[in-house]
Order: C-alpha cells, then structure tokens, then sequence
C-alpha cells in the first residue's frame, strides 16, 4: 500500500512510540524490529510491522534511520498573509496515514479562520471533519493538525471543532487529491 512508491524496509534504531492504523490505539515499537516505510509523507510514517500498520510522528524519524522533518519556514514579525502561508503549508504537511493525502486536499478542512490577537499572536478556529464519523484515528488526525499549526510561532492557541456536517464525501477532495489516489 505504498501508493506508488517503493516499500523501504528499515530495522528501528530504538523503541518508538507509534500508533496503531486504523483503530489510533498508542504502542511502542522495540528497538531492533523490522519495520517497512509504506507511506513517509508531510511529517509522519506509515509502516508494516509484523502484518500490523503503525503510525509513527515525525519527530520520531530518527528511529527509522530519516532525518527529523523540519520547523515551519515563517520570518519574523509576519503579517497576515505571511501566517497563512505558514498555515496552508502546515496543513499539506498532515496526511491521512491510509491515503497518500493531506488534510487539506481530501477536503477535510472545513472552515479555517485566523484571529490576529495583537502584533505577536494569533489564534486559529478550525472545522474539520474526518472520511468516516467513526474513524479511529479521528483524535490522532485533529492532534496532529494541532501541533502542525501550534509550530507556527505566532500561533498562540487552536481550536478544532469536528464536524459530521455535511458528511464527507469524495467530492471534497481536489483534483490533485483525486488523481493521487487513482479515483479521477
């Protein structure tokens, strides 16, 4: 399931701790184990370990032998338009750790407003939904667009509201998100 691109089988340089795909249950993995990268987009991993699909965070990629992704580029004292570049860039970086697509072009980003608090902060107010209401890894997805957003420093708080309404449909993604995934 690595859309595309090759399976790389790595063994974990130390015990990690990982997420379970797709039921979003937290474990570790050991030190010395035999991982396979099928998926090493935005900021985190997908890999097979054993007949069972882990999620791995980005700052965690040293276990797996892949440089730590780096922080968000955004220069000092930026204005409005500079945030929200930082903002949609952030996003891009998140994806669904089943599907080679990030938040943002599965259309999973309902509403996404900025709140200028003074010169230095920021706040962002989120609606987002997820491909499936009982999606297990539904909390792991809204964490995840959290601390992406929260690594932009002028962003001093985010609130994500998960929505059900309008259900998600396949129509939400861009084209781009379609063609990725062989459904256009």
């Amino acid at each position: 399931m690595f859309f595309g691109h090759n399976h790389e089988s790595v063994i974990l340089l130390r015990d990690v701790d990982a997420v379970t795909v797709p039921n979003g249950d937290p474990g570790q993995l050991e030190a010395g184990t035999l991982a396979v990268i099928t998926q090493a987009l935005g900021r985190a991993f997908t890999v097979m370990v054993k007949g069972n699909m882990y999620r791995i965070d980005g700052p965690d990629a040293d276990a797996l032998g892949r440089p730590i992704p780096p922080e968000p580029p955004i220069p000092d004292a930026p204005n409005d338009a500079e945030v929200q570049a930082a903002i949609d860039f952030q996003l891009a970086q998140v994806y669904d750790p089943e599907i080679p697509v990030n938040v943002k072009e599965l259309g999973l980003i309902y509403r996404c407003e900025l709140e200028k608090v003074n010169d230095a902060h920021r706040e962002i107010e989120i609606d987002m939904t997820l491909t499936a209401p009982a999606c297990g890894m539904g909390p792991i997805l809204v964490h995840d667009v959290r601390s992406a957003l929260m690594r932009i420093p002028t962003i001093r708080s985010v609130e994500i509201n998960l929505v059900f309404d309008p259900p998600w449909s396949r129509d939400m993604m861009s084209e781009e998100a379609l063609l990725e995934t062989g459904m256009l």
